[in-house]
């Protein structure tokens, strides 16, 4: 998948180098979890090169969080969330043994929503170069910037040359007008600041804002699903996202402010127990699809007040699924909704792929095959080494996304024209740093 990604707040992100390793970092700062990974990329050789996995990728160092100051993606303690990622980058370092100056982030906070443009420009020359790619690229997604919204990405969904339309790549091509349509995902200014500034104040840069459902879909994706098309749904702990893909682009983002911790507070709210108590009811016995046995199935809870001295309560497993089930319909519904209200529904095919933390869910697949009529498969990261266990889940794949996003990041359209590269940080020896130091500043 070749595709050409932004990145705002002035900042343009170059290919990885095709000649020599790189040190890439990344942090996921989600509801419930706050996670971390570096890894090794290196480049394939050319006859091993896959579409949008140009490099080998190897997990060096890996950290993890429980998330503070974070509700439903949108940072609501900067101490909190400050302290949470900085323990989550720090047991990363450790582990790898370098020093992260700056990192790729996860954005799920501030409404993501999306919206298509068409522009079109005069070409400079006979044939078209990268220039004119970035010149028509920046007129498509200037047309969304409104007052308090800003530009996440601005993704080309194809290319018209004097008319011609069904162009994916128009480089070399000759003509005199070149036109494209441009998928631009927004969100909220205010939100997105807040987040960048928790990192910031972990004296961190951040170098990519990636829409967490377009990561998750990078990580979980086969080639065919993203070109025949697919919805990728990630169910976190506070946010339901939901990214469409075809014919190898993303298409269409959304994201509802709800996910599986709402369950958990409807288990807690039910039971009259803890909220801790009411996860672990969830993991380990929780089910959406309930059988005749769970009538005489008993569950010991100890209701909240009453852990030390009071006696517990034994409540059938059913009673515990018939809190859980609503819910997660609820949450499929919505989703449900969403993509009928945004068109793409037709373009989604008969493949529905979901992930997140919330996917894991007992019965969760065979209530989203019901409310969908689509197949359904639960996404995992796919094709990275290094993975610690733990990380190979569906919680993990929006941070794993991130991992493969510098391999098809290509043009910055929604910044400026100043390069920079990604977090390269432990790459080079001190001579290296030295030099590259003096370039920049002389």
């Amino acid at each position: 998948m070749s595709v050409f990604l932004p990145y705002r707040n002035g900042l343009e992100t170059t290919r990885l180098s095709s000649r020599r390793a790189s040190i890439v970092t990344v942090l996921d700062v989600g509801s419930t979890k706050i996670a971390c990974l570096i890894a090794r990329l290196k480049p394939r050789p050319p006859e091993e090169v896959l579409p949008g996995r140009s490099h080998s990728i190897e997990v060096v160092g890996y950290g993890y969080q429980r998330a503070r100051g974070i509700k439903s993606g949108v940072v609501v303690d900067l101490d909190q969330a400050e302290h949470a990622v900085r323990l989550a980058v720090d047991a990363a370092e450790r582990m790898a043994g370098v020093t992260v100056e700056s990192l790729i982030l996860t954005q799920t906070c501030g409404r993501l929503g999306s919206e298509t443009f068409t522009a079109k420009v005069d070409l400079a020359g006979e044939s078209v170069g990268d220039h004119d790619i970035r010149k028509v690229l920046a007129a498509g997604s200037a047309h969304s910037v409104r007052q308090g919204r800003s530009v996440v990405h601005a993704l080309p969904i194809g290319y018209t040359l004097d008319g011609q339309r069904g162009i994916r790549d128009p480089r070399g091509m000759v003509g005199s007008r070149l036109g494209v349509d441009v998928h631009v995902v927004t969100s909220d200014e205010a939100p997105q600041r807040n987040l960048s500034l928790t990192v910031n104040r972990c004296h961190l840069d951040v170098e990519a804002m990636v829409a967490t459902p377009y990561a998750s879909g990078l990580a979980t994706l086969v080639d065919d699903e993203a070109e025949l098309g697919a919805a990728v749904v990630d169910i976190g702990g506070g946010t339901s996202s939901i990214a469409v893909f075809a014919d190898g682009r993303l298409i269409h983002v959304d994201a509802i402010a709800i996910g599986g911790h709402h369950v958990t507070l409807d288990i807690a709210n039910g039971l009259s127990i803890r909220v801790d108590d009411a996860e672990r009811l969830k993991t380990l016995h929780g089910s959406c699809v309930s059988v005749s046995s769970d009538e005489y199935d008993m569950l010991t809870i100890h209701p909240v007040g009453e852990e030390d001295g009071g006696a517990p309560l034994q409540v059938p497993r059913a009673a515990l699924n018939g809190i859980i089930r609503p819910r997660a319909e609820e949450i499929l519904e919505l989703v449900r909704d969403r993509l009928v209200a945004s068109g793409c529904s037709s373009r989604v095919g008969r493949r529905i792929v979901l992930t997140g933390g919330g996917s894991q869910l007992t019965g969760l697949l065979d209530v989203a095959r019901s409310q969908f009529g689509r197949s359904v498969r639960l996404g995992r990261p796919l094709g990275i080494a290094g993975l610690p266990q733990a990380a190979k889940g569906p919680s993990f794949a929006a941070v794993v996304g991130l991992l493969i996003f510098p391999q098809v990041a290509v043009l910055d359209t929604a910044g400026s024209e100043r390069a920079a590269t990604f977090a390269l940080t432990g790459t080079d020896g001190y001579f290296a740093r030295v030099g590259r130091w003096l370039r920049e500043s002389f």
